[in-house]
């Protein structure tokens, strides 16, 4: 009986507990402690931060420094959360002078609402300026989950100015390793483009629903805590210090999200991975991690949801040049900076960091260099994360919950991003069909389009800035009213001689917004007769091409320079300044509307070739859109990429590839003064460039500076363009491994485009672009300059692996009187011939084997350059090489040049095994080593250069193909009296 009494009074007692703590919490929110919060002052108020100083009165000379930056959800309290258990209590106890960025909440601020992403970088930065000012020190720099991505920011941001490292706490870096439940990142990226672009800019992220969505992320674990906090409301004691920590999470803790600042993480960190790839965008100058050169901590939580291991541990691949250490704790996203594992692990960890930074004491067993591969197998930490989770699932009493989630993974991520890449290409083969001669479609046009569909998008990057489609689209139309000024008029042929630049671009844009038809042009000697072959009477050019420019007699107005640009020759009645004139003032004429350029109409010219093979070729704005879609399309090219242009623009492969694919893709340009390999590699990172243009041996350069050493990580996954040799091709491959070349053919006359878009095979040009002209090889007379027919009279097509003339079916409404065929394989069928003979090999792949114009001539048969040409760039030792008809007497030879890449050395039995490759007769009868071959402006190998040079000589550097033996020997006086007529 007394022991029912006392179950009795203590259950009443319990249940009295419990009804007034229950009390206290309704009506004060938690319940009142004594936990006391680490004295600190607000040292400085600006508009977007206060700084707060913690234990000011701590004034200990040479005290390591600490700046820890919070989350924008979270408030700053979270370093003291859990006041001498937390991180600043810890760190002051262990010598470390603590100072946290507080960024306030929007809701409250003055122009909080209107934040961005790069306010608040900028604030991080401007921080660290205030605490290295006050106490003579860098800083080490500590953020936790969106903060340690500001700190990552920043300190690129600054080159790493002020900051002695930077320690993180579940901060996601490769968004695309860390995207939960196995989702496709292309859906993903959708996804978060179409929030930034109509949701979160304008819809107000509060607190209350940064709370919730935090809540929902981890449900079970919510409920546990409320589960275990009302079975212990009757227990004040066992409450009370955890008490300050419940209160944080459920209401006191979190703020407000601005919306531009939503926008900002969605569209550059998710939809675009630039934290992962580079070219992320403060205050329009691109950053990458790549220029983190400190140390950095990664603290990585293994059941951490939010920063999962695999986000958090891309910043050893997107800091290649730092050395990146991490410390791996089992806890949640929440539990590494604060709780019982945060006190107990993470903190002390944090200060031995610190004391091995200042070099007094090793570095603990803990943190261990971070690699790109986890040493640990996927069972295990698989099995640790179930575990973990099946706990929390037992102690709050679910039957139900995360542990499924490793099971549906990765099962149709890649179908649908199968799907997703036809779905972004089945939209440009869809426009390109839809393309009638009276279509209007042209390269102002399309600019225009993106520039009403995303004004504030990246369009291009030079000099370390960023230009939008708007302010580029302003430019453009700034330009076209000063060559209506100056009397150009639609279907004008303006010459263009300018480097690659943004001036160059907005020319040749404005031009098309015009009508009017672009003449690109290569600067050099031969400019006067490219003039004068086009019929161009005005040229463009900028400050640099000015005078030779002038030098052709024609009309030259001048464009671009920068602010500190000079004139070589002054202003005169044919010397035009077009940044003078004032747009604002010019009248545009009733005649002028932008973009009038119909699929039929000459939209550019371009000029080929050197001497007296000086040749035009004329682009309509239908060709132009055909290769320009079809790039896009082959390179699955879309927004999140960035494409470096290398090519200039007066070669078809700057104009059709690079410029044309960004530009139908919605691709960023990134565009290079000049091909200058140290600054090539840091472009490459600072841009976040994901494909790289090229032309023929233009890549040469870079891999022979050695700036991107084999195995140097790098975001660029493509390379395209044309021309390049074999060789060349599988070195750029092992460089830069695993990205791939995506060598691209198009012909100027008609609609054929191949493309090699698997680049399996090094040195094919691949098989037609979907959307583009259909193509045959014909059987083809080299030496007659003929089309072979059978015994019916129609073209006889080419068997697999002969080499035949290719052809493309013609548009309708083309006009084939200028070369065309007709009733090439039926009575009224149409084709375009090209100007080159290819083969087809048995997979359906073709080979491009010469021009109709340069086969050589001998006297057993026609001989191909292009094999020879192949075969010879794959000697590793080959540096560049020709091949040429050389006329001896009544009879040509057929000859090859080669120069040797520096340190190393040419044998004569590495020529003969490599041209074993060939037939017989198509091997060449001369091999002869040069210093150097000269390069035309777009890096291809100049064979004019060289047979201007001089004939071979006899030496120990010449070789003659015996044909007897099969194999090549040294060129003696006795053969060179044979073979040369010596």
């Amino acid at each position: 009986m007394v022991n029912f009494g006392k179950e009795l009074v203590g259950s009443v007692q319990r249940l009295m507990a419990t009804a007034q703590n229950g009390l206290e919490v309704i009506r004060f929110g938690g319940l009142t402690h004594d936990v006391e919060s680490s004295p600190y002052e607000v040292v400085e108020r600006r508009r977007m931060y206060r700084l707060r100083h913690y234990f000011l009165d701590d004034a200990t000379p040479g005290r390591p420094v600490a700046v820890l930056v919070p989350p924008l959800m979270v408030n700053a309290d979270i370093w003291d959360v859990n006041a001498e258990g937390g991180a600043v209590g810890i760190l002051h106890r262990g010598g470390i002078d603590c100072w946290v960025v507080d960024f306030g909440s929007p809701a409250s601020e003055e122009g909080g609402w209107e934040r961005d992403l790069a306010d608040h970088v900028l604030a991080v930065s401007s921080a660290i300026d205030t605490v290295c000012e006050a106490t003579g020190a860098s800083v080490h720099l500590m953020g936790y989950s969106q903060g340690g991505m500001f700190a990552y920011q920043t300190t690129a941001y600054r080159y790493g100015k002020g900051v002695a490292s930077i320690v993180t706490f579940g901060s996601p870096v490769d968004i695309v390793a860390g995207i939960p439940f196995g989702l496709p990142y292309g859906l993903v990226s959708d996804v978060a483009d179409f929030l930034a672009d109509h949701v979160v800019t304008r819809l107000p992220i509060t607190d209350s629903m940064v709370r919730l969505g935090f809540q929902m992320l981890d449900p079970v674990k919510t409920a546990k805590s409320r589960v275990d906090f009302l079975r212990q409301l009757h227990d004040r004691e066992a409450l009370l210090p955890k008490e300050r920590q419940r209160r944080f999470l459920n209401s006191d803790g979190w703020v407000a999200y601005a919306g531009p600042a939503a926008a900002d993480l969605l569209k550059q960190f998710v939809a675009h991975n630039r934290m992962m790839l580079g070219g992320f965008v403060i205050r329009d100058q691109p950053i990458s991690l790549a220029e983190l050169k400190c140390p950095i901590l990664a603290f990585v939580g293994e059941v951490d949801d939010i920063g999962q291991p695999a986000a958090v541990r891309g910043i050893v691949r997107a800091a290649p040049n730092a050395e990146v250490f991490e410390a791996s704790l089992v806890a949640g996203h929440f539990g590494l900076v604060a709780g019982s594992m945060a006190t107990k692990h993470t903190w002390p960890l944090v200060r031995q960091w610190v004391e091995w930074m200042d070099g007094g004491k090793p570095l603990p067993a803990e943190i261990f260099r971070m690699t790109e591969h986890v040493p640990t197998n996927r069972p295990r930490s698989a099995a640790t994360r179930v575990v973990h989770t099946a706990g929390t699932l037992a102690e709050a009493g679910a039957g139900v919950g995360k542990a499924l989630e490793g099971i549906a993974n990765n099962t149709v991520r890649g179908s649908i991003e199968l799907a997703g890449e036809a779905a972004r290409a089945l939209p440009r083969l869809t426009r390109l069909g839809m393309i009638q001669p009276n279509t209007r479609i042209s390269l102002g046009k399309l600019l225009a389009e993106q520039a009403k569909r995303a004004p504030l998008r990246e369009c291009f990057l030079f000099d370390d800035r960023v230009h939008t489609n708007a302010a580029v689209h302003v430019r453009i139309d700034n330009v076209v009213r000063g060559l209506i000024s100056v009397g150009i008029r639609p279907a004008t042929r303006v010459g263009v001689v300018m480097e690659t630049r943004p001036s160059a671009l907005v020319t040749v844009a404005a031009l098309s917004r015009l009508g009017a038809v672009a003449v690109l042009l290569a600067p050099g000697s031969e400019l006067g007769r490219a003039i004068e072959l086009t019929g161009a009477e005005t040229v463009i050019a900028d400050p640099e091409n000015l005078r030779i420019a002038a030098a052709t007699g024609a009309r030259v107005l001048v464009l671009g320079g920068g602010d500190a640009r000079g004139l070589d020759i002054p202003v005169s009645g044919n010397v035009i300044d077009l940044e003078q004139i004032d747009p604002t003032q010019v009248q545009v004429p009733a005649w002028y509307r932008p973009d009038p350029g119909l699929a039929r109409e000459l939209a550019f010219v371009l000029v080929t070739g050197t001497g007296d093979r000086l040749e035009t070729k004329y682009i309509t704005n239908h060709r132009w859109a055909l290769s320009a879609f079809g790039t896009a399309t082959s390179a699955d090219l879309d927004r999140k990429d960035t494409v470096y242009c290398l090519a200039p623009l007066h070669h078809s492969s700057g104009l059709l590839v690079s410029l044309g694919g960004a530009i139908a893709g919605g691709s960023r340009i990134a565009l290079a003064r000049s091909l200058d390999p140290a600054q090539f590699a840091e472009e490459v990172h600072r841009y976040g460039v994901t494909v790289v243009t090229y032309t023929w041996t233009m890549l040469r350069d870079i891999l022979d500076a050695g700036v991107f050493p084999a195995g140097h990580r790098h975001p660029i996954r493509l390379f395209i363009g044309s021309g390049m040799p074999a060789g060349l091709w599988r070195r750029t491959t092992e460089q830069f491994e695993p990205a791939r070349v995506l060598e691209f053919y198009a012909s100027i006359e008609g609609d054929v485009v191949l493309a090699n878009v698997t680049g399996a095979k090094a040195g094919c040009k691949g098989r037609p672009v979907p959307g583009t002209a259909k193509v045959e090889l014909v059987a083809y007379d080299p030496i007659a300059g003929r089309i072979l027919v059978d015994e019916s009279g129609f073209a006889r097509r080419c068997a697999d692996n002969e080499v035949g003339l290719m052809i493309g079916r013609a548009s309708e409404g083309v006009d084939i009187s200028a070369g065309g065929l007709r009733g090439v394989f039926g009575a009224s069928d149409s084709w375009m011939p090209t100007e080159n003979l290819f083969r087809r090999d048995s997979d359906g792949d073709f080979w491009l084997v010469d021009r109709k114009d340069t086969v050589i001539q001998t006297a057993r048969g026609p001989v191909f350059g292009q094999p020879i040409v192949d075969v010879l760039n794959d000697i590793t030792a080959v540096d560049m090489e020709v091949a040429y008809g050389l006329p001896v007497g009544d009879h040509c030879l057929a000859v090859a040049a080669v120069s040797v890449r520096k340190g190393f050395t040419l044998e004569l039995k590495d020529v003969t095994e490599a041209v074993r490759a060939l037939d017989p007769d198509q091997r060449p009868d001369l091999v002869y080593v040069v210093d150097e071959i000269p390069r035309s402006a777009s890096y291809r190998p100049s064979t004019r250069a060289v047979q201007a040079a001089g004939r071979p000589e006899p030496g120990p550097l010449t070789w003659w193909y015996d044909r007897k033996t099969e194999n090549y020997e040294v060129l003696t006086e006795t053969e060179a009296a044979d073979l040369l007529g010596h």
